[in-house]
């Protein structure tokens, strides 16, 4: 499901180029004009990803610009944290039918790993255990494993 997902939402943006607003990327279309290796039989169609594609260049750009703001405007973070899922969590096993593994049901992981994730960011924010937090920002990435991990970076009041 999630590469036919992946595969609608690739087509809509090859389809709909012009809604959105593809063509105003003219420093792309300079690069490949300009690239001598550029021919007219390796050359496709152009397709521009926009930010808003998770995982596409323009993405990730946008997301480490946004990091680079907390640092400049905070500091470098004081707590980083990694958060890993853990396939033999209760929560998931009680769940799995006989002869089932957590890899069976992402669904499922997901949702358990969701909700310590959440359970985890108010014990950081509104238990306080670290003190007051400024700011966090945090990334979520699947394993090769398939589980998830999470990376969150804290910047707290007082240091």
């Amino acid at each position: 499901m999630y590469a036919k997902d992946e595969n609608e939402k690739l087509r809509f943006i090859r389809l709909n180029q012009t809604k959105l607003r593809a063509v105003d990327y003219g420093v792309q279309l300079d690069a490949v004009r300009n690239d001598n290796n550029v021919t007219s039989e390796n050359l496709g169609k152009l397709v521009v990803l926009p930010s808003s594609f998770t995982g596409g260049p323009r993405y990730m750009h946008e997301y480490a610009q946004n990091g680079m703001t907390y640092v400049r405007h905070r500091g470098t973070p004081d707590l980083f944290i990694t958060f890993t899922c853990n396939p033999s969590w209760p929560d998931m096993t009680v769940e799995l039918l006989p002869g089932q593994v957590a890899a069976d049901r992402v669904d499922l992981v997901d949702r358990v790993f969701q909700q310590k994730v959440k359970k985890m960011m108010h014990v950081i924010k509104d238990v306080q255990v670290f003190g007051k937090v400024a700011c966090f920002m945090y990334s979520i990435e699947w394993q090769k494993q398939g589980v998830p991990h999470m990376h969150l970076l804290v910047w707290l009041q007082t240091k």
